[in-house]
Order: C-alpha cells, then structure tokens, then sequence
C-alpha cells in the first residue's frame, strides 16, 4: 500500500513537472511569437504580391528598425556625458589605442572626412578632452592624445554606455545575444 501511495506521489509530480515544462516553454514560444512591426509589413506584402518571397525584407527591416529604436538611446546616454556620437566615438578610439593616434587614423577609423574631423578635433581641444601634438617625424602631422580630463569623460561615458547597452538587449538572453552576435559576425566579415 505504502508503495502505491509513493508511485501515486510520483506520478502526480511527474505530471506536475511536465504540465510546467510545457506551460514555461509555451509561454516563451509565445513571447518569441509576438508580431513586430515589419511582420505587418511582411503581412501587407504577401496579401499584394503572393508570388514574392518577401523573406530579405524580413531580415533587412528589422536590422533598420533596430537601428531606429536603437540610435535615439545611445544619443541620449552620450548626451548625459555631453557628448555627440561621433565625440564619443572619437574619445573612445583614443582609449582603446592607449597611445597617440594621427587626425588620418581616426578618420579612416570612424569612416568621416578628414575636414569633418578636423573640426571635431577642434571641439575636443577647446573642451580640455584631446591635445594635439606634433609629430616628429612629419611637421605636416600631428598627434592626438586624450588628456587626463579627457580620459576620465570617457571611462565614465563607456561605463554608463556599456549598461545602457545591457538594458537594450535585455529582451535577450545570453545564448540569443551569443547568437545574435555570431550572426551578425558572419554577415560583416562577409560584407565590409
């Protein structure tokens, strides 16, 4: 008797487990589910043209969506640090090269003209963030250092950039943003 009322017990948690496995995964089945706005694009497009496989637009869309529900955060994470996008970007190069850097390495880096850099440089230098040098090897040139204000602007705006980062891609887990990653990976290497 003991040990049917133990199977009984069992059973029933077995069950229980099970009904809360199919339950949770349904659930997030139906998160994944959810339309966005380029499926009703999707939807529009297979109504008008059946005999089109609209499935780039799906891809492409969403990367363009993405970047218009993305770019209005960052600008506003790099405002709270008085930056511009490209100021970041500039100060932030900086950093990660640890050492001098010519006007024509960080143009070429951050894809601007060397005009448009110029005047951003210039920005930066009146701020007390970046100091030019001169080169001595090339009195044409120069170089371009972060100062110690400078540094300490932009170890505070990665920081804060970093975790507004982390709350845009919370939606994710992190095997999805792994694989988010590794996809977009492929995609670059294969196109830039």
């Amino acid at each position: 008797m003991k040990v049917s009322f133990l199977k009984d017990k069992i059973f029933a948690f077995y069950l229980l487990i099970k009904y809360l496995s199919e339950k949770i995964f349904s659930d997030e089945l139906a998160d994944r589910m959810k339309a966005d706005h380029v499926d009703s694009i999707l939807a529009q497009w297979k109504e008008r043209r059946p005999d089109l496989d609209c499935s780039p637009m799906g891809v492409i869309g969403r990367l363009g969506r993405a970047t218009q529900l993305i770019t209005p955060k960052l600008e506003k994470a790099f405002k709270a640090h008085d930056l511009s996008n490209i100021e970041f970007d500039i100060l932030a190069s900086l950093r990660r090269a640890g050492v001098a850097v010519t006007p024509t390495d960080l143009y070429q880096t951050l894809m601007l003209s060397s005009g448009a850099m110029s005047t951003r440089l210039d920005g930066l230098v009146k701020r007390g963030l970046v100091e030019r040098h001169a080169s001595e090897t090339d009195r044409r040139s120069c170089l371009v250092t972060l100062t110690e204000k400078g540094i300490a602007v932009i170890d505070e705006a990665v920081e804060a950039h970093v975790e507004n980062e982390r709350q845009i891609l919370k939606a994710l887990n992190e095997d999805e943003q792994a694989q988010l990653a590794a996809l977009l990976r492929k995609w670059l290497a294969a196109n830039e």
